[in-house]
């Protein structure tokens, strides 16, 4: 909350967080919504009538009753009792104790041993089959944070041969969330990213990312306010050069969606990926609209946050841009990778901030056009 900073952990003591839920959901104004990174994913698609979604997980009646019409559940998806994710959610400069909140976020915390378990991905994938997808969607990998380590690096090892069992001409995206702990992040990192087309992450999980593989300015500790582009330019090439697809690595990581409060950058290699300038921009509307509650951007309730000047590279000889309001999607290149960066409407008074990346990387997903390989 001092900086401002999404966040996500596991709770672990399972009588205090039913305490604690029962407690909240008791509350009169207590307010029930669709969770879980996935769910919320597929929700947003779900708002597009010619798209069926197919969401494998642990659901309950109430997240059930909950989902769109068009968002398909298997039977063997279905679960007696709901799993809850508590959200603290926070204005800017509203205050707790002696800590003031410096931008509008929220904090997640949950005991979802379900989720944490992985225990619908074998369904997810022998479900494939019959529903042929046009894009698959992961997420959830973090829950797993709640595991002991022995049995969390088991269901990873599942996870990477349930992934590697999807054919390979469907996109794969992984949406990324909050993390603690860096030998499992550079696990995800070795294991999972090269069986992924696509990943999608906020500032947050970038700097954890890079500090857990020791990528490009991993000794930097936090953000000092809005996230140098530079830096964060430098850590999207530096995992796309990596650990994404090139001539002599077989990986299929050619796609990285990345979303600050200020602005998005959509970073992709070059001859996989087309209309990444309305994929960015998408994003970046779905972001406005969504954390203002309006079905377009209402210019009375929104400010611009994002550098109007910056450097594209800390590490090589950068360019300098300024921002242009006629073109706001500006682009460059680096070694056969594009990126489009787009500034953000940003929501004066935000109604809700949980969801707002899973609402940017879907409307970005709805956008990009995948090229066959």
């Amino acid at each position: 909350m001092e900086r401002g900073a999404a966040a996500e952990r596991f709770f672990s003591d399972a009588e205090a967080f039913q305490d604690i839920a029962r407690t909240a959901s008791e509350h009169p104004a207590a307010q029930l919504y669709v969770g879980g990174n996935a769910a919320l994913i597929g929700q947003k698609l779900a708002t597009n009538p010619d798209l069926k979604i197919l969401l494998c997980g642990p659901v309950g009646p109430k997240l059930h009753e909950l989902l769109d019409d068009n968002v398909v559940v298997p039977p063997e998806s279905m679960q007696e009792r709901d799993e809850f994710h508590l959200i603290l959610e926070y204005q800017a400069g509203e205050q707790w104790g002696r800590v003031r909140a410096p931008a509008a976020n929220r904090f997640i915390f949950s005991h979802d041993l379900s989720n944490g378990a992985l225990n619908m991905l074998e369904v997810f994938v022998s479900s494939l089959d019959e529903f042929q997808p046009d894009l698959v969607v992961l997420s959830g990998l973090h829950m797993m944070e709640g595991q002991s380590k022995e049995m969390r690096q088991r269901r990873l090892m599942e996870a990477v041969a349930s992934i590697s069992d999807i054919p390979t001409d469907i996109p794969i995206h992984l949406e990324l969330a909050s993390m603690t702990d860096q030998d499992f992040m550079s696990n995800i990192v070795h294991q999972v990213f090269p069986l992924v087309n696509s990943i999608g992450l906020n500032e947050q999980e970038l700097l954890f990312l890079t500090q857990s593989a020791s990528g490009p300015h991993a000794s930097l500790a936090s953000w000092s306010g809005i996230p140098d582009v530079g830096v964060v330019s430098d850590i999207l090439f530096w995992i796309l050069k990596e650990h994404g697809k090139t001539a002599e690595r077989a990986s299929d990581l050619t796609r990285i969606h990345f979303h600050t409060l200020a602005y998005h950058i959509l970073v992709t290699v070059d001859g996989h990926w087309g209309n990444q300038a309305a994929a960015v921009a998408a994003g970046a509307r779905a972001a406005g609209t969504q954390a203002c509650a309006t079905d377009t951007i209402d210019t009375t309730k929104v400010f611009l946050k994002a550098p109007l000047e910056f450097v594209t590279s800390h590490t090589e000889a950068p360019s300098k841009i300024s921002l242009n309001p006629d073109e706001p999607v500006v682009q460059w290149h680096r070694e056969g990778i594009s990126f489009h960066f787009t500034p953000v409407l940003v929501c004066k008074d935000p109604v809700r901030t949980v969801g707002l990346g899973d609402a940017i990387s879907a409307e970005g997903l709805l956008y990009s056009e995948a090229y066959p390989q």
